[in-house]
């Protein structure tokens, strides 16, 4: 089978039916049956080789360590939702917030405290941004602009203590072991960030549209209500919201577990990079066995948040329903991971990477890989409108791409990453864009056009720093 465009099929399949669904999930399942039926075309040898590859994905010891790290963070966000931390912090500088500058300001100011998830984010600063909109008149599509370039422009730039790094180094990593290269994952990602030139662009966009603002036209004062349905969690969102509505607020409560998960996130990295030789703190994170650094911390901290709440009087029921319900929101994530770690397993075993090797590698010159990358990922990312998914799609196509054609791999990863952000930050399906329009009360299809007009020009740029860095990082 190997050599093979057979080995093509289950990714096709993914992206169709993302594309047709509007939900990667779906694809991802059936895309896994087709590349198990094509290796075993027998159907109950078919069945049985489908789960195999369910089973490998998850009796890997790695796989489980991102598997424990993203549910204990979503259950330490759960417990930081329902403690009212970052409630009383925005209330607290709310009140001082008199300018359109002064709001944009405080979209920012808060980023210290919310950087962990960016649904975490958005939910807990978008009701106090709305009061103040309303006091101050400022255009709905410039703050929510400010507020998804801030979440997902910085969150996907940040190394340590998000929900983010464990996803992104684990298809790191799965791509450097079916290849089989002698690189630290963790490594490589490191300085794949220098080269998320995506992110890092809309970041100074967004920054500068802080300060400046090119069209002095006051916002309108239209109210449109968008009836909104994002695989129904628009439901979940308003319960969420009306039950924050009703906590106490209590900065310390966010600021606690927030900067103690930051803390030992740095120091255990550097320890354990430490304890295996390094030198240099650079080093030390490189060498560092990244999956289980996270996953100790994270741990760690919600032992410590957990005894830190009970001191302070929160009631016991409340922090174990909240932190079992922001875990199991974190169970889309995670069927989404397990399916695609599966889905490259049986992909590889079609022969994916010596195809690719063998057709796009012999011919792609080598500068031109991390741009390709870029806009073919962008594309699908925008029709799928999530980064996760783009992500799981296009890493093992990259690294095996920059293998064969002699690209740079941090290069490459960089673009990977770059492509899913931008199809997060300007998708009309992406969780971000629905969030911020429904709780600014936008029509969503309006707020997508406004966003994808300032999102090309930072893809624009992008591609043209691609281009220019190909020629000195191969």
């Amino acid at each position: 089978m190997e050599h093979t465009w057979l080995s093509l099929l289950p990714f096709i399949i993914v992206i169709s039916m993302s594309i047709w669904l509007k939900n990667i999930l779906p694809g991802l399942v059936v895309g896994l049956l087709a590349g198990a039926f094509i290796v075993q075309t027998n159907l109950l040898a078919g069945a049985y080789q489908t789960v195999s590859y369910i089973v490998t994905t998850l009796s890997n010891g790695n796989n489980i360590k991102i598997i424990g790290f993203l549910y204990l963070f979503g259950g330490l966000v759960g417990m930081m939702n329902i403690s009212g931390g970052i409630k009383g912090f925005s209330e607290w500088i709310g009140a001082k917030i008199k300018t359109e500058r002064g709001l944009l300001g405080l979209i920012w100011l808060t980023l210290p405290f919310t950087f962990m998830m960016p649904m975490f984010r958005i939910m807990m600063i978008g009701p106090v941004v709305k009061s103040l909109i309303k006091k101050i008149n400022v255009p709905k599509a410039r703050v929510g602009l400010m507020m998804d370039i801030s979440t997902e422009s910085v969150i996907v730039l940040l190394p340590v203590a998000t929900a983010f790094v464990g996803f992104m180094v684990s298809l790191v990593e799965g791509s450097i072991r079916k290849l089989q290269l002698d690189i630290s994952s963790y490594h490589v990602f490191l300085q794949s960030i220098l080269f998320d030139f995506f992110a890092i662009v809309m970041l100074l966009i967004g920054i500068l549209l802080t300060f400046w603002n090119p069209s002095k036209k006051k916002s309108s004062r239209s109210r449109v209500h968008e009836l909104l349905d994002a695989e129904g969690n628009e439901f979940h969102r308003a319960g969420i919201q009306k039950e924050l509505s009703l906590v106490k607020a209590q900065p310390w409560h966010l600021i606690f577990p927030v900067f103690l998960l930051l803390g030992l996130s740095l120091f255990l990295l550097w320890k354990d990079g430490s304890d295996k030789g390094a030198k240099t703190v650079f080093e030390a994170f490189s060498m560092a066995d990244a999956t289980f650094v996270m996953l100790l911390a994270v741990f760690i901290t919600l032992v410590l948040s957990f005894v830190f709440y009970i001191i302070r009087r929160q009631p016991l029921h409340e922090i174990l329903y909240h932190f079992y319900d922001g875990g199991n929101q974190m169970m889309e994530a995670i069927s989404l991971l397990v399916l695609i770690w599966s889905l490259t397993l049986s992909a590889e075993d079609l022969g994916f990477s010596k195809f690719i090797s063998s057709t796009l590698g012999s011919f792609l010159p080598a500068f031109l890989t991390p741009v390709t990358i870029f806009v073919l990922g962008s594309l699908i990312g925008y029709f799928i409108g999530s980064s996760w998914g783009t992500w799981g799609l296009f890493m093992p196509l990259g690294m095996s791409l920059a293998v064969s054609t002699g690209a740079s791999i941090p290069l490459t990863v960089g673009a990977v990453f770059a492509s899913g952000a931008f199809g997060a930050l300007t998708s009309p399906l992406g969780d971000t864009t629905i969030t911020t329009a429904s709780i600014l009360d936008m029509p969503l299809v309006e707020y997508a056009r406004f966003k994808l007009k300032i999102s090309v020009i930072g893809a624009a740029i992008a591609i043209g720093l691609y281009l220019v860095s190909a020629l000195f990082f191969i």
